[in-house]
């Protein structure tokens, strides 16, 4: 008997939890009417929502109603009354009264931003301004954030004496508030890469004590970073405020930026039909000793016997200035024919994050090692060149396949050359730019520009331009092509497998001219090639086939290069 009264009680108790359940469920309605069905015809575009799953949310979207109505003017409506129609439906009944379509704005400030206000109206006057009502929240706003930037971060701006002053305008007094000194920049604190060269904040970025606060601006300068290959921000930057001083925090570290890049060639011998071979090897070492200066050392040999060998140190911002220097030595030596030494000296200027400018002065000096040479063009010269030069290069540096989205490379150069003591004068121009068009994630474009000219009257077999190979005409081995004047246009469609691996293909073409030998000829490249990332670094595999303008095709004159870019 015990059991079945217990047993019956747990079930009464079930069936009063189930009917709360659902009495705390029950939907409930919102009707919102007006005075007159205009109104209430007004009404309906402020509120669609009738359904609600309790009183809360019913109340909720009552309160967004009453503040879509004051944003648009509708200040002095009321809410008449409110009736109960049924169990779960409320009718809320309102009156709207005046629409304020405008509103005057009276202030003493003579600082206020006339082509900020200008976004918002045309109504300005010396000591007032008069905006649509509905733009009263967004202006003000404005308003606020451009006094913040000028070194007020705590200004309010508050409208006081609201009164109406026509049939549909409203006038009030604009009053602001904040201390009378402006804020600015008193310390920058670096965390995490704490041996962040400081000339580059200063330089580079630009950010530096004694400004203006505007963590807005500094945010956007701080964007400088993806630029740079040695750090990256790990957090955004945090701003300390004490009584008496400004902190600005900004969270580093260090990123591998130093990177060797290799690559070995096979192609075949047009003679003896043998398998010859070629190679090259580069090494970046980047802000090794935390000054942001950067080595580059190049050594190339190719199967014609010729030797290259290529060292440039760049010092950005000596002594703090905003000036830096880039010094270059360069040695070709062709089989037993002649050497070259070319020494480089510039100065250069940082722009922006993106730009650089260089002068500079140039040194060719040119050795025959045959007491008769084997060309009658082939002689001991020296020249001496005035070069001026833009760079421009956009990083990406989240992609880890094509770090370099745009680059760009302009210089030009005036000198003589002095040959069995008499002199001529020359002029050069090189030209380097490249482009990546990105049409989805997985699809893209790349086209690449290069060429020089050299404008002299006689010009020698060891001044000429040499190029050919993986870095500027693919199908042809490196550096068999010289030219007084080329130009080339490399492409590759791209299409990425992963985040790790791309194949692509290969369209090159190049025109080059050697008034040395009277030789003008349109070249082509056409083949195919891989990309993958691997925890070695970026392996490149390219197979192409190269011909004149008159040639046919031949497999015999294919190449195939392979390179390896590794970044530690």
């Amino acid at each position: 008997m015990n059991a079945l009264v217990k047993s019956n009680s747990y079930l009464f108790l079930i069936i009063i939890l189930l009917l709360s359940s659902k009495a705390a469920a029950q939907t409930l309605y919102l009707e919102v009417i007006g005075e007159t069905d205009s109104i209430s015809s007004i009404l309906k575009n402020y509120s669609n929502v009738k359904k609600h799953n309790d009183a809360i949310a019913l109340k909720q979207t009552l309160n967004n109603l009453q503040a879509s109505l004051y944003k648009d003017g509708y200040i002095n409506h009321r809410i008449l009354r409110k009736t109960k129609t049924n169990d779960s439906t409320w009718t809320y009944h309102f009156k709207l009264n005046t629409r304020f379509k405008h509103i005057t704005i009276h202030h003493k400030s003579h600082t206020l931003p006339i082509k900020l206000l200008q976004q918002f109206t045309k109504t300005i006057g010396e000591s007032n301004f008069t905006i649509p009502f509905q733009n009263t929240e967004t202006t003000l706003e404005a308003l606020q954030l451009d006094i913040a930037n000028n070194g007020f971060p705590f200004a309010t701006l508050n409208l006081e004496n609201i009164s109406t002053k026509s049939a549909d305008t409203l006038q009030a007094d604009l009053k602001i508030s904040h201390t009378n000194t402006p804020r600015q920049l008193d310390a920058i604190v670096i965390k995490g890469y704490t041996n962040f060269p400081k000339s580059y904040l200063k330089r580079y970025l630009k950010i530096k004590p004694a400004n203006h606060f505007n963590i807005k601006t500094i945010k956007k300068k701080l964007e400088g970073l993806n630029t740079i290959r040695f750090a990256r921000q790990i957090k955004d930057p945090e701003v300390l405020f004490s009584p008496d001083s400004t902190s600005l925090y900004i969270y580093l570290e260090k990123t591998p930026s130093n990177s060797f890049d290799g690559y070995l060639g096979f192609s075949t011998n047009e003679t003896n039909n043998k398998l010859e071979f070629n190679g090259y090897v580069k090494l970046d070492l980047h802000n090794n000793f935390n000054f942001g200066e950067s080595f580059n050392l190049n050594y190339k040999s190719t199967e014609s016997e010729q030797k290259n060998f290529d060292i440039t140190l760049n010092l950005p911002y000596l002594f703090s200035t905003p000036l830096g220097t880039e010094l270059q030595l360069n040695i070709l030596k062709q089989d037993s024919t002649f050497t070259t030494v070319k020494q480089s000296a510039k100065l250069f200027y940082q722009i922006d994050t993106t730009s650089r400018i260089f002068l500079g002065l140039e040194n060719y000096s040119s050795n025959s090692l045959l007491d008769t040479p084997v060309f009658s063009t082939t002689d001991d010269y020296k020249s001496n060149f005035y070069t001026l030069k833009y760079t421009f290069e956009n990083r990406n540096p989240t992609d880890k396949l094509f770090p370099i989205q745009t680059y760009a490379s302009l210089e030009g150069g005036i000198g003589q050359r002095t040959r069995d003591n008499l002199s001529e004068k020359q002029t050069k121009i090189n030209l380097k730019a490249f482009h990546t068009i990105d049409f989805n994630r997985q699809n893209s474009f790349y086209i690449q520009a290069s060429g020089a000219l050299l404008n002299t009257n006689k010009p020698l077999e060891n001044e000429l331009y040499r190029f050919g190979g993986i870095q500027s005409m693919r199908g042809f081995t490196e550096e068999s092509l010289l030219a007084t004047a080329f130009i080339t246009v490399n492409t590759e469609y791209r299409y990425r497998l992963s985040n790790t691996i791309y194949a692509h293909t290969i369209i090159d073409y190049a025109s080059l001219n050697n008034t040395v030998t009277s030789q003008k000829n349109n070249l082509y490249g056409f083949g195919i090639g891989f990309g993958l990332l691997t925890r070695a670094g970026l392996l490149k595999l390219n197979y192409a086939n190269g011909k004149h303008e008159s040639q046919k095709f031949q497999f015999s004159n294919s190449n195939i290069h392979l390179s390896l870019s590794s970044y530690f």
